[in-house]
């Protein structure tokens, strides 16, 4: 079978271990990776490719479910119900690479991973900051 997900950890994160697969399936879904009817792996396999507790798979498949975005179905796996995001897979790769391009310009300029990540989180929040209805922020 095509695996349409490689789930990864990052044990030092601090990030549960079933959150960080439900956020994996989430940008998953977010850059159309996996679309509506397509099957998860099974516990069995997250739990043989990961060496992890097949009680946080299945919590991970619970809170996705529980989210609408996938459902089980008894005997057969746990399927995609809904994507995430509102771009075109063109859209996508256009942003994606122009974000490759700044990426590349970012290490020649001597930033770090650390620094690259920092750097980006402040523009996107600062993007999408909420304004209320006079257009003050309210930050």
């Amino acid at each position: 079978m095509l695996e349409l997900i490689d789930f990864r950890l990052d044990r030092g994160s601090g990030v549960a271990t079933y959150m960080q697969l439900v956020h994996q399936v989430k940008h998953a879904l977010r850059l159309g990776a996996l679309r509506p009817g397509d099957r998860l792996p099974t516990a069995k396999e997250v739990v043989d490719q990961l060496a992890i507790n097949p009680n946080t798979v299945l919590k991970a498949y619970r809170e996705l479910e529980r989210e609408g975005l996938v459902a089980g179905r008894p005997g057969l796996g746990t399927f995609v119900q809904r994507s995430l995001g509102g771009a075109s897979v063109t859209e996508h790769a256009r942003l994606r690479a122009a974000l490759a391009g700044w990426v590349r310009d970012a290490r020649s300029a001597g930033l770090d991973p650390e620094d690259v990540e920092a750097l980006f989180a402040s523009v996107v929040l600062d993007s999408f900051r909420l304004t209320d209805r006079s257009g003050e922020d309210t930050a």
